[in-house]
């Protein structure tokens, strides 16, 4: 697989991206509100150079923080490997770990993160109201019929 990063890729196809996967490229999560087609990433394209894997991550001191990561193509190792480009890129960083958040709904992403390395860190509980104030297209319900509340933050030390 070979990754792009993000800022070589048309900003336009960045966007479009997020806005046809998450209705904006916006993300609003409590750690701040982000710009994610202006943020640090890397794409995986297709054979007709479209974006079938995505991350977006940024820098708070020592920890790096991912922001986005979506596959079009779930089960071929895409998302694993985006992972690891941002390891890399964190460990390259001086950063001791990568944070990450998620919604109380999205047990996928859970099951995932936690399989590669990540711990439950902090419950953020009713975040999702706060975000909702800033972008309302933030769906009620969320995957299999849960309503959307709270953040889950999930950690991964690099010094491990």
């Amino acid at each position: 697989m070979k990754f792009h990063p993000i800022e070589e890729l048309p900003e336009d196809k960045v966007k479009e991206f997020f806005v046809g996967r998450w209705g904006s490229s916006q993300m609003v999560i409590s750690s701040g509100i982000y710009e994610c087609s202006d943020l640090d990433g890397f794409a995986l394209l297709d054979e007709a150079q479209e974006i079938i894997g995505l991350v977006t991550y940024t820098f708070h001191g020592s920890d790096c923080e991912i922001t986005s990561l979506d596959c079009l193509e779930v089960g071929r190792g895409i998302g694993t490997a985006l992972i690891k480009e941002v390891e890399k890129a964190a460990r390259e960083n001086g950063c001791r770990r990568i944070r990450l958040t998620t919604t109380n709904d999205n047990i996928n992403a859970l099951r995932f993160y936690q399989k590669r390395g990540f711990v439950l860190f902090r419950l953020i509980p009713n975040a999702i109201e706060k975000s909702r104030e800033i972008k309302p297209e933030i769906p009620l319900i969320g995957n299999y019929g849960i309503p959307i509340r709270d953040e889950i933050e999930l950690i991964k030390d690099l010094d491990a």
